[in-house]
């Protein structure tokens, strides 16, 4: 997929982190999520711009899913820290699994493409495809964009609509 795909994935499987963040704490920071995921939707594809990394190699893997969460989690604990051990645990927590998640959503993007995905490369290398379109389709590409744009919308009003 492109940009607008990854955009549109990446806010599809925000939503339901979207929809409890928005219900926990408020809608500002439910929004601020998504912008963060939103951000990240495409750095795997840095590998196009890096020399000697093949194009979903080694940053299309749930290793690199893993370390971006790591990093997101370090960082998320350290800010967290200043709330105390509880609150440093919750901000790692969700840096992890916001950080996680955000490369997550671009892998399962590129498994729609006929390329597909090796996630678990150099241990293992089954590719992973549902062959369903093609990365520059521009109907695919805006069709994922406008139901991730509906999806996380409707998650954070919903969640804005919970009552504490």
């Amino acid at each position: 997929m492109y940009r607008k795909g990854h955009l549109g994935a990446s806010l599809v499987v925000y939503a339901p982190l979207g929809f409890l963040v928005t219900a926990l704490a408020s809608i500002e920071v439910g929004v601020v999520g998504a912008a963060g995921v939103a951000s990240l939707a495409s750095l795997p594809d840095v590998d196009v711009r890096v020399p000697f990394v093949k194009h979903r190699g080694i940053t299309h893997t749930v290793w690199f899913a893993l370390l971006v969460g790591v990093a997101f989690g370090v960082v998320g604990l350290a800010v967290g820290l200043q709330r105390g051990v509880v609150g440093g645990l919750l901000f790692g927590g969700a840096g992890l699994l916001f950080g996680t998640l955000t490369i997550v959503s671009h892998l399962l993007a590129d498994a729609l493409t006929p390329m597909g995905i090796r996630p678990y490369a150099p241990v293992w290398d089954d590719e992973y495809t549902l062959d369903l379109v093609t990365a520059a389709n521009p109907l695919a590409n805006y069709a994922l964009l406008g139901l991730g744009g509906v999806v996380v919308a409707v998650a954070l009003v919903a969640g804005e609509a919970v009552p504490v």
